[in-house]
C-alpha cells in the first residue's frame, strides 16, 4: 500500500490504472469505513482511499480544530486493503483561497444544511476537486450520511460526471448505535442513551409500516421523547427517499432522518422504510 501526499504523484500513479475505485473519507476511521473500502474492492482493480479533513465544510464554532487526525492508525486500518492512500495536505487541495465553488439543489439547504450553512457546497466542492484528481470509475460513500449521498447523487448526475456513486450500507453496534468517528465524543453515560436516536427512527419506522399517514404526529413523538431525556434536536423528518422532500401520503419509498446532540456531539442517522400499495375493493 502506497501513502501519497500530493496531487501530482498521486496522479502519476494511477495514469495506467485500467480502473479505479475511490473511498473518501476524513480519517478517524472505524468499520464503517473500513467496509466501504473492502465494497470498493467490487468496482474496482485499484482502491484509492482518501483521509483529508475538508476546512471548507466546517462551519464556525464547529470542531474542525479538534476533528481527530489519526493517519497512522488510519493507514494501518487499510493496510491489505487499499492500494494507495491519498492524504494531501490543506495547501495542496487548496493552493490559494478556495473562490470556486459548486452549488448544490436547494434541498441541501434543508435538514442537515439549514442547521450547518454552506456544509454541503463545502462538500461537493470538495468532492469534485477529488473526483477530478483520482478519475474513478466508482467512488463509494456510507448511507449513514444520507443527504449527503443524495446531494453528491445529483452533482455527479447533473455535471454529467463518468462516475458511478455507490452507497454502503450503514454499519452498527450491537445496540444499533450508527458507527461514527464523532462517536468517540461520547462519555461513556452518553454513549449508553446514543441509541436512543435509533431506536426512535425504528418506532416511526414501524408506524409508518403498520399504516400511520400523520408523519408531523410522528415527528412530534420522536422529537419529544429524545427532549425528555436531554437530547437537542435538530430534527426528525420523514422524506421522500428519492428526492428528500417532505412525503407525501402516496409515496412509497420513505426515509426517516434524525439529528440530535447528546451533550457536546451532534449524532445524525436514518432508516429506509417501504410502504406497500393497499388495493381498495
Amino acid at each position: 500500500m502506497q501513502i501519497i501526499s500530493t496531487t501530482q504523484e498521486l496522479r502519476d500513479r494511477l495514469k495506467s490504472e485500467p480502473s479505479v475505485a475511490f473511498v473518501p473519507t476524513m480519517g478517524n476511521l472505524h468499520e464503517g469505513h473500513v467496509s466501504l473500502v473492502r465494497q470498493a474492492r467490487e468496482h474496482g482493480r485499484c482502491v484509492v482511499a482518501s483521509i483529508f479533513v475538508n476546512p471548507i465544510q466546517f462551519g464556525p464554532g464547529e470542531d474542525f480544530d479538534s476533528y481527530p487526525r489519526t493517519l497512522e492508525a488510519d493507514c494501518a486500518k487499510l493496510e491489505g486493503l487499499a492500494d494507495v492512500v491519498f492524504a494531501p495536505a490543506v495547501s495542496d487541495l487548496y493552493p490559494e483561497p478556495q473562490q470556486v465553488f459548486v452549488e448544490p439543489p436547494p434541498v441541501a439547504n434543508e435538514l442537515c444544511g439549514a442547521f450547518r450553512p454552506g456544509h454541503f457546497r463545502g462538500v461537493v466542492t470538495v468532492v469534485l476537486k477529488l473526483l477530478n484528481i483520482v478519475q474513478p470509475q466508482a467512488a463509494i460513500f456510507g448511507m449513514k450520511d444520507y443527504q449527503q449521498l443524495h446531494v453528491i447523487r445529483a452533482m455527479a448526475r447533473q455535471l454529467n460526471l463518468p462516475v458511478e456513486i455507490v452507497a454502503g450500507e450503514t454499519l452498527r453496534a450491537a445496540d444499533g448505535l450508527a458507527l461514527s468517528s464523532r462517536n468517540g465524543y461520547l462519555s461513556a453515560e452518553e454513549r449508553i442513551e446514543a441509541v436512543r436516536l435509533y431506536r426512535n427512527l425504528g418506532r416511526v419506522q414501524e408506524s409508518i409500516v403498520a399504516g400511520s399517514k400523520d408523519y408531523a404526529a410522528l415527528e412530534r413523538t420522536a422529537v419529544a421523547d429524545l427532549e425528555a431525556h436531554g437530547w437537542r434536536v435538530d430534527y426528525v423528518a420523514v422524506r421522500a427517499a428519492e428526492s428528500l422532500l417532505p412525503a407525501g401520503a402516496d409515496d412509497t419509498g420513505l426515509v426517516v432522518l434524525a439529528a440530535a446532540w447528546l451533550g457536546r456531539t451532534r449524532l445524525i442517522d436514518n432508516i429506509e422504510v417501504c410502504v406497500s400499495r393497499r388495493r381498495s375493493l
